[in-house]
């Protein structure tokens, strides 16, 4: 059994020419020219992003296990940091990368040494 819906031809048009529009605004919005897409974050071992953050790997570990940090499966047995979401924890917990200046001692603890 069919089910047949009858549409005045002026009502049929409108809907094609919408279905028209929507299609050619989804296609613009698929490939914007103007902007190239970002590269990839690289992926981080435990260890390289512990150095990076300056813990120690069951530092980061733990951070994962907590849920302050987010991780990807490597494999079995190995994890992944993302370089954004490395640096969003150091951020968020106002740490400073490997790459950044070295915190400096106060000028009240270089005088007791």
């Amino acid at each position: 059994m069919q089910v047949v819906l009858l549409v005045p031809e002026q009502e049929w048009r409108q809907l094609l020419a919408d279905v028209q529009r929507l299609k050619a605004t989804e296609a613009d919005a698929a490939c914007p020219a103007s902007a190239p897409p970002p590269p990839p974050d690289r992926i981080h071992t435990v260890r390289e992003a512990a150095h990076y953050m300056r813990l120690k790997p069951e530092g980061v570990r733990n951070a994962r296990r907590a849920g302050r940090l987010a991780g990807l499966r490597l494999n079995e047995k190995e994890w992944g940091f993302r370089q954004s979401e490395l640096d969003r924890y150091l951020s968020r917990y106002n740490r400073r990368p490997l790459d950044g200046p070295e915190p400096t001692a106060s000028p009240a603890l270089k005088a007791a040494a």
